[in-house]
């Protein structure tokens, strides 16, 4: 049986923290795939954090956090290891002058 059109359903903005109604929000999927909806779980964003974000293609950055374990470990860590492993991967950053 299908739900009901009429259930407002609240979701929780991964960004700020708010509750919003559903139709408020938007959803997102860090593995980057909305489309293929078998055995996920979507988290959201309100739109106006949504609209705060780039939407450019993140190739490879979410199984980079999963590597890093971005969320699990402190802050200075996540981002001392972080810096590390992009310039690994991709070079040193360029200096801004």
């Amino acid at each position: 049986m299908w739900p009901s059109r009429t259930r407002t359903e609240t979701v929780t903005c991964l960004a700020c923290g708010t509750e919003r109604p559903r139709d408020e929000a938007r959803e997102y999927d860090k593995h980057g795939d909305r489309w293929d909806r078998d055995d996920k779980t979507f988290e959201h964003l309100c739109k106006s954090c949504h609209r705060d974000l780039c939407h450019h293609p993140r190739d490879e950055l979410e199984g980079l956090l999963v590597d890093l374990e971005a969320g699990a470990t402190d802050r200075e860590r996540f981002l001392s290891r972080y810096l590390q492993t992009v310039e690994e991967r991709y070079g040193a950053l360029e200096e801004e002058s």
